[in-house]
């Protein structure tokens, strides 16, 4: 028998991949309702959010990513700086190939 966080965790990839074809398909406030209910899950059975997923969606207004369309993606030293047309900034530190 499956645990309730197993199930929820299959849920929330469940999600990713319809908001991810949803924002592919210009539907922007369904890939929104989705990523709203795949965060909702993840509170309720206390997980979080795989890295693939939370790095494509604003924090701010809930947006599923997609650089080029809704997502200014740049790089600086150290960082990648992800900026959503709401205007919502996340930043990613990364380390380049000597390490730093």
């Amino acid at each position: 028998m499956a645990s309730d966080q197993q199930i929820a965790r299959e849920r929330i990839d469940i999600l990713h991949e319809r908001a991810k074809q949803a924002a592919r398909g210009d539907e922007q406030d369904r890939a929104r309702e989705y990523v709203r209910r795949a965060r909702r899950i993840a509170e309720r059975n206390r997980l979080s959010l795989p890295a693939d997923f939370d790095r494509f969606t604003c924090d701010a207004c809930d947006a599923y990513l997609l650089p080029g369309r809704n997502a200014r993606v740049r790089t600086r030293e150290g960082h990648v700086v992800v900026t959503c047309s709401c205007g919502a900034q996340a930043r990613y530190r990364y380390s380049g190939p000597d390490g730093n």
